[in-house]
């Protein structure tokens, strides 16, 4: 079974792809690349945690994806508060387009529900509408003490809080409890399909 595992630059998304792979899935690790809104460093370290996955589980390419643009339309037209439900909107939208043209079955997330503004329930349900595929969440359940244990058992815990810049797009007062029809409202407002397809477009695999 192949999967495609979104890997940010956090503490979490690095020991869900493992917990997967550890099952016998094959997976690909795809980073969503904010810049300008972050700066090298986070992909940098990107690298150097897809670098550790590879040399627990073997394989796991590492591919690139730009997404500041995605981050620019958002902020242009869209409510500031729902910018991070809509980014990672987005991040899933893309990732489905890119597991379906490598034959991938299910895309796997490092959400702890509630955790961050982004994975609360609500915004959970709004981010992954209109995504068919299944998003597998293998730490939904586990508290940030429980995921930290796994990340320094398998030595991507000190990788993952390398230094980097805080994402500059996230809102001041982002949204907890996204409304269904305003995020319906604020979609129409941006061509996602033409956003897909450019970053889907954008995709390189690391080299490092």
């Amino acid at each position: 079974m192949r999967m495609v595992a979104l890997l940010s630059g956090g503490i979490d998304s690095p020991v869900a792809a493992h917990l997967m792979a550890r099952r016998g899935a094959e997976v690909l690790l795809l980073h969503m690349d904010n810049r300008p809104y972050s700066d090298g460093r986070s992909v940098e370290k990107v690298e150097r945690v897809a670098s550790r996955l590879r040399e627990l589980h073997g394989g796991m390419p590492l591919h690139l994806a730009d997404h500041g643009s995605n981050q620019d339309d958002i902020a242009r037209g869209c409510d500031r508060a729902y910018q991070c439900v809509l980014c990672k909107r987005l991040m899933l939208a893309s990732a489905e387009a890119f597991a379906e043209s490598v034959g991938a079955e299910a895309l796997v997330m490092g959400d702890s529900l509630g955790q961050v503004a982004s994975q609360t329930l609500h915004n959970i349900k709004a981010s992954t509408a209109g995504v068919s595929m299944p998003v597998l969440r293998p730490l939904i359940g586990l508290d940030k003490l429980e995921i930290e244990a796994v990340a320094k058992e398998i030595g991507t815990y000190g990788l993952s809080i390398g230094p980097e810049a805080s994402c500059r797009a996230v809102p001041p007062k982002p949204v907890t409890a996204a409304d269904p029809e305003k995020m319906r409202a604020m979609e129409s407002r941006l061509d996602l399909e033409a956003m897909v397809a450019r970053t889907l477009g954008s995709i390189r695999v690391s080299t490092a």
